[in-house]
């Protein structure tokens, strides 16, 4: 699985591997993360309320029927490794997750070993060190981490060269028009000097965090959304000339590059990549969706040709 030369660590009893070196981002991402690891576990109690949770969404329930059986897949960026467990329950998969703050992966770990799923391995380090082999995976997930390097492009570059001919990668980054109503909450409480009126007033005015939710999911979001020290904004139309140049083919995409309506039972199928004005409109209307309240995220999944 992992690259010749690259330093392999295991941790102790944990059974988490430590890969290659850390960047000065890297460092500065797991610091940010080890005090609020996110997302967290509130309310998962077993993997019963782990796989609800999974279920619960049409796009993931739907991505582990496409996955199947006996296949290598990664998530890049795994944080507390709950996608990780779900896809890797009940299946012969051999699923990494792959994140550079081992506390996340610590608390996966444990909530992995309680819950008797052994076939999810759990790898710490950096992915701009490109510990993996080349062509190993079937299915690369990568979503909400590249926008929290210092090159998001040059790291999808090495996230595919992970991915096998014929395999899929998911990416999901912040869009640059989806993400409109959460960078003015970021300017207003960095206008309001960062502190306790700011955080109240942009409580009152996220909608995430309007919600019934526990204080310690408040407080991981707000932190997340709010505070992080390294965070990009990007568009399909990026995403597209990062595709073509890295030989990966446009398989679909949400929200969609030509204005049509989401079908997720149909998410790995080949779609139009729609044009110019298309793609725009598409991104734009995020801003009056679920898509712009929940922070603006897209996501785009290609196929290696």
């Amino acid at each position: 699985m992992f690259k010749e030369g690259i330093n392999v660590i295991k941790l102790g009893q944990d059974e988490i591997i430590q890969v290659g070196d850390k960047r000065d981002t890297a460092k500065l991402v797991e610091e940010f993360y080890s005090d609020n690891p996110f997302p967290n576990y509130d309310n998962l109690e077993t993997i019963f309320d782990l796989k609800k949770k999974v279920e619960g969404n049409e796009f993931t329930i739907n991505l582990k029927r496409f996955i199947g059986l006996g296949k290598r897949v990664i998530e890049v960026g795994s944080g507390t490794s709950q996608l990780s467990i779900a896809l890797a329950s009940g299946t012969n998969n051999q699923v990494v997750a792959f994140d550079p703050t081992l506390e996340s992966l610590r608390l996966g770990y444990e909530f992995s070993r309680k819950s008797k799923v052994s076939n999810c391995i759990f790898v710490n380090g950096d992915l701009f060190s490109n510990p993996f082999m080349h062509e190993y995976f079937d299915i690369v997930w990568c979503s909400g981490v590249l926008h929290h390097t210092e090159n998001p492009k040059k790291g999808f570059e090495v996230i595919t060269t992970w991915l096998k001919a014929e395999g899929y990668v998911v990416i999901g980054l912040y869009n640059l028009y989806g993400r409109i109503r959460t960078v003015f909450r970021q300017k207003l409480f960095r206008l309001l000097g960062s502190g306790k009126l700011g955080r109240l007033i942009v409580s009152l005015l996220d909608p995430i965090l309007r919600q019934d939710i526990s204080e310690e999911k408040k407080k991981a979001w707000f932190q997340d959304q709010y505070q992080h020290p390294v965070e990009s904004l990007h568009t399909l139309d990026e995403v597209l000339e990062w595709f073509d140049e890295n030989n990966i083919e446009f398989v679909n995409s949400i929200p969609t590059c030509d204005l049509e309506s989401i079908n997720y039972k149909k998410m790995f199928l080949n779609q139009s990549r729609g044009n110019v004005v298309t793609r725009f409109l598409s991104q734009f209307s995020m801003v009056f969706s679920p898509l712009g309240s929940e922070g603006g995220l897209f996501l785009i999944i290609g196929r290696k040709k």
